[in-house]
Formats: C-alpha cells, structure tokens, sequence
C-alpha cells in the first residue's frame, strides 16, 4: 500500500492561489496515475484534476479548467496541484489519490488538507 500525504492546505482570500502537494512512499510512484479530488461540507467527493504517470497527460473537472494547474515530479514522489483565481466555493478538503491506470479505481488515499476560501 502507497502512502500518500497532502500538505499545503489553508486560508486564502477570493482571487489568491495556492500550491497542494501529495508525497507518496515507495518506489514505483511514476507507474501511477494520479489525482486531486475535494470534498466540500454536506457535499460529495469530486473529481478535480489527474495526471499520467509520465507527467505528458492531464485531465480537469470543468469547474476547475484554466484556474488549477496539476503537474509531478517523479524524482520526488511528489505531485502537485497549484491552483489560482480561487473562488470560495473551492473550499474543500482537498485529497490526492493514485491508480494504476484509468481503467482501475482510485486505490489508495490521502488524508487530505483543507482549504479555505475567503470572499
């Protein structure tokens, strides 16, 4: 099983940006693929942004398009999810998950990192 931990969350004012990063143990981190998604309070988990295992592809939810930029550094097991012109309603728990490839289900989790979007 894949650890994986966030961190970067916090409070923000409406048009800030913040940057979320995901570190992952063990060794095999650039054969995943991975993904943000949030939760919002009274809401249900969704889908926000993924990325190919190599880094080239990238996928995002609409609400997200051109404001969230989702990349990795396999060097470090790490991905990131930088996101910009925030809006209040990306207040969320914010969660990073891995899978092996798009046809299998999101595997393991994070513990998330809240973020918090002031008007």
């Amino acid at each position: 099983q894949v650890q994986l931990v966030e961190s970067g969350g916090g409070l923000v004012q409406a048009g800030g940006s913040l940057r979320l990063s995901c570190a992952a143990s063990g060794r095999t981190f650039s054969r995943y693929v991975m993904g943000w998604f949030r939760q919002a309070p009274g809401k249900e988990r969704e889908f926000v942004a993924r990325i190919s295992g190599s880094g080239v592809s990238t996928y995002y939810a609409d609400s997200v398009k051109g404001r969230f930029t989702i990349s990795r550094d396999n060097a470090k097991n790490t991905v990131y999810l930088q996101m910009s012109s925030l809006k209040p309603e990306d207040t969320a728990v914010y969660y990073c998950a891995n899978q092996q490839s798009y046809a299998n289900s999101w595997r393991d989790w994070g513990q998330g990192t809240q973020v918090t979007v002031s008007s």
